[in-house]
């Protein structure tokens, strides 16, 4: 039984290195595929303004 289980963990061990190492996706195609997704930027809203002040504060 620790034989198995020492397999496995070497063997989990092994697959994460590999996805995680080897097989990385290079830079262009998922640069490419991001902005083939965005079709319509974010608008950013500042919400600091609507924040209550600080419970003590004098202001």
């Amino acid at each position: 039984m620790p034989y198995l289980f020492g397999g496995l963990v070497v063997l989990n061990a092994i697959t994460l290195g590999y996805y995680l190492f080897l097989q990385q996706p290079s830079t262009t195609q998922t640069l490419t595929a991001a902005q083939e997704n965005i079709t319509q930027p974010l608008a950013f809203t500042n919400s600091a303004k609507y924040i209550p002040p600080i419970i003590g504060n004098k202001n």
